[in-house]
């Protein structure tokens, strides 16, 4: 009897616990500092030449749309592209989101906006995303990484993590964190020379 009651209130606390830090993430991580954009650093002068193959071609993924059809990166080449990672559960995504709305209505013709959501399963849904994005009235292309390809083949590791790749399909830019519009308007400039 007395082990199943010391089981039990260590569960108890373990719950506590990570309740606590689920909630503190997204509270707390909407104050996060914002970071800048990481480029390719190139160590040679830079020509039309050089600057094709110093910059490293953004690898393919599947994901799902609205539709659950299924959508490749590929599928948008010719036109630049960013690639954000986010979750509706993550207090710096949610921090960014405006910014990326506002982007997008200005931008929207001219470049492919992917707001790829890390969708497990568990912690977040295809209903729970589609639900606070409805809730916030946002307007942008939301796509589904039901199988953490996206995540995976990108290395993902945080939230928000969102990628620059030019018309070319080649990764010119990443910022991991919260971006503010400043920092999304650079790396807009860099993948729209």
């Amino acid at each position: 009897m007395n082990k199943n009651r010391y089981t039990l209130i260590i569960v108890i606390v373990l719950a506590v616990i990570l309740a606590s830090s689920w909630f503190l993430y997204g509270k707390l991580g909407e104050n996060v500092e914002r970071q800048e954009l990481v480029t390719e650093e190139k160590n040679e002068p830079e020509t039309e030449e050089s600057t094709k193959s110093n910059t490293p071609k953004a690898p393919d993924f599947t994901v799902i749309d609205n539709d659950g059809n299924e959508i490749k990166l590929s599928d948008f080449e010719g036109k630049p592209v960013i690639v954000n990672f986010w979750a509706s559960w993550c207090g710096p995504c949610k921090a960014e989101m405006p910014e990326f709305e506002e982007a997008y209505k200005k931008y929207g013709e001219d470049i492919h906006f992917l707001m790829v959501n890390s969708t497990d399963g568990s912690q977040e849904t295809v209903e729970s995303a589609k639900e606070f994005i409805e809730s916030m009235g946002y307007t942008f292309p939301v796509y589904y990484d039901t199988k953490s390809n996206a995540a995976i083949v990108y290395g993902v590791t945080g939230l928000p993590t969102t990628y620059f790749i030019n018309a070319d399909g080649n990764v010119i830019a990443k910022a991991v964190s919260s971006i503010t519009l400043d920092t999304l308007e650079k790396g807009i400039g860099l993948i729209t020379e």
